[in-house]
């Protein structure tokens, strides 16, 4: 009788993902406002590689970076996105087994990705500002290619490791997940095997995952240490103005991931950590277009070969205006 009960606790095929709740006044809201986060995402980082790949002036190292960035941007919203709005349409919030860790695998790939990659262009920037003279040998296609492939080389290894160790866990239930979409810790708190190994591993995968950030760091700090000895006022503003947008972009995503993977966990910080978790999952790949392109003076130039893109881009602002209105009312709505 034990053993049956046993196999009937392993039997779990399905995670119910709880999301934002169950308030069914926030669905149609919240849909609204992913869905137009989805579109102008995609539509925003698949200009920008088409236009990467089309326009020569846009051949640098730069933009060879900037345009893997968009292609693992665009990939990162697709994994989480459309999930995320089939429930808020059906109220179905579950999710296989199976479906899960393909989520999370492609997702845990994404952000180690984005974390290599990140870090170098924040070299290729440390390159182009400290050691003007030597860029162009330093920075060489050939490095290029090398530092985009270790990118998702590192992110595959890591997660293949890791979501080999998740699935030879049994999930014994409760399983319900209380997030919107499959990480690390929320899943294997549901398993009833020994989660030893697995943690470990996570944050092995975590320090490793750190390195990057601390090159990034290091990168911006002889950055500015470079722009504050430039005599002239033209030439710091100058300067910084080549790295000021990729910055954003680091501090944004390192910051929200700090908050949700590093910080101590409470039970009342919970829905905050979601909020957060939007931050690195929703958001970035939002402002990924916006903050490189629109204020870029070679990707405005690039633009304005293409009838209607200007006018595209100027209607990304109007449904950023959008969402945050829809923010602000779902936020009412979730307070009454």
């Amino acid at each position: 009788m034990e053993h049956m009960e046993t196999d009937n606790k392993t039997a779990i095929t399905t995670f119910i993902l709880l999301g934002f709740g169950n308030a069914p006044a926030l669905q149609i809201p919240l849909f609204l406002v992913f869905l137009i986060i989805y579109i102008v995402t995609m539509a925003g980082n698949i200009i920008i590689i088409v236009l990467v790949i089309t326009d020569h002036h846009l051949h640098t190292p730069m933009y060879f970076f900037l345009g893997n960035l968009s292609c693992l941007k665009a990939f990162y919203t697709s994994t989480l996105l459309p999930r995320m709005l089939a429930s808020f349409l059906t109220g179905d919030r579950t999710i296989s087994v199976g479906g899960c860790f393909i989520q999370f695998y492609c997702f845990g790939i994404l952000v180690i990705a984005e974390c290599y990659l990140l870090a170098s262009m924040s070299y290729d920037r440390y390159l182009a500002i400290c050691k003007p003279l030597q860029y162009a040998t330093l920075m060489s296609r050939k490095l290029c290619f090398l530092l985009s492939a270790v990118s998702w080389i590192c992110g595959i290894m890591a997660m293949s490791l890791v979501i080999s160790l998740m699935s030879q866990l049994k999930y014994c239930g409760p399983h319900e997940i209380d997030h919107f979409f499959c990480d690390l810790t929320p899943v294997i708190s549901l398993s009833c095997s020994d989660t030893t190994l697995v943690t470990l591993v996570g944050l092995t995968v975590s320090v490793i995952g750190s390195v990057p950030c601390l090159l990034t760091l290091l990168s911006y700090i002889r950055i500015i240490a470079a722009i504050i000895r430039i005599p002239s006022s033209d030439g710091r503003k100058k300067a910084f103005s080549t790295c000021s947008y990729h910055l954003i972009v680091v501090s944004i995503f390192y910051g929200s991931l700090i908050f949700v993977y590093v910080l101590p966990k409470k039970e009342a910080l919970r829905e905050v950590d979601k909020i957060f978790s939007v931050f690195y999952t929703v958001l970035t790949p939002l402002i990924n277009p916006l903050i490189y392109s629109l204020r870029n003076k070679e990707m405005s130039e690039a633009t304005a070969g293409y009838v209607g893109l200007p006018l595209l881009f100027d209607g990304i602002w109007m449904c950023m205006k959008m969402i945050a209105s829809g923010v602000s009312l779902s936020n009412g709505f979730h307070q009454e």
